[in-house]
């Protein structure tokens, strides 16, 4: 199997294209600005994959803005620190200022010469829109949970890219999806045969960790790259 293989890429957005750990931590620092118990961005960041997953299964219906507000206010419980609905508010928010990562804009240029693209997002339309801009490509379908009505992992979520691709031409077996978390896109699409690129942002050995909840055993992967950089570099020279 190759890169050269597939006609379609599929890609999660925040993890993979954009730093949303970087984003996550930045965006909390109102929240642990009197905090006084000393919660590393480790912490917090593994506090956020326990709950982000809970919330979005518990209320399937909300947009992901709302799910990050309910988030924020789960968080300062945990920890004992005073929110408010503004911060909440300001935490659903900030995805749009969640910073990229640097090898994006130009992999995702080059990307777009030779494949298809689509976005598999847990995210809101109008979120995506504010990250789209620094993006900087025309993607050619954008599928996010508040199209579907369910979030990453539900399989529901991947049925739905399928027909997309079908939509636009292409058969299953033509697309790759190319993600960072294991959780929410490298397990589901195994499950349901979509090859599968993992983008090894944090240089995890295992199971996950971070943002994302962990999972108990590594899913198999038919590529690995660091970044997304190191993929469209593997394409240009032919090496995978």
């Amino acid at each position: 199997m190759k890169l050269h293989d597939f006609r379609v890429l599929s890609f999660d957005c925040y993890g993979t294209l954009i730093d949303w750990e970087t984003g996550i931590w930045n965006a909390l620092q109102p929240l642990l600005a009197d905090n006084h118990q000393r919660i590393t961005r480790e912490d917090a960041l593994a506090a956020f994959g326990k709950f982000e997953p809970e919330v979005e299964h518990a209320m399937p219906h909300l947009i992901y803005r709302e799910i990050l507000e309910k988030v924020h206010g789960e968080l300062a419980r945990l920890w004992n620190l005073r929110s408010s609905s503004d911060l909440d508010r300001q935490f659903g928010e900030s995805i749009g200022h969640w910073p990229i990562f640097a090898d994006t804009p130009a992999a995702l240029a080059y990307l777009k010469q030779h494949f298809k693209l689509v976005i598999l997002s847990n995210v809101d339309r109008l979120s995506f829109t504010h990250t789209n801009a620094k993006l900087g490509v025309a993607f050619d379908a954008i599928c996010t949970a508040q199209d579907i009505g369910s979030y990453k992992p539900d399989h529901r979520n991947f049925a739905y890219l399928l027909d997309q691709v079908r939509t636009l031409g292409n058969a299953p077996n033509e697309l790759l999806h190319v993600a960072q978390s294991l959780f929410h896109d490298i397990e589901p699409a195994e499950a349901l045969g979509i090859s599968r690129c993992w983008i090894n942002r944090r240089g995890d050995t295992g199971t996950g960790s971070g943002a994302t909840q962990a999972i108990s055993q590594m899913p198999t992967v038919n590529f690995t790259f660091r970044t997304l950089g190191e993929l469209a570099e593997a394409h240009a020279n032919g090496s995978r």
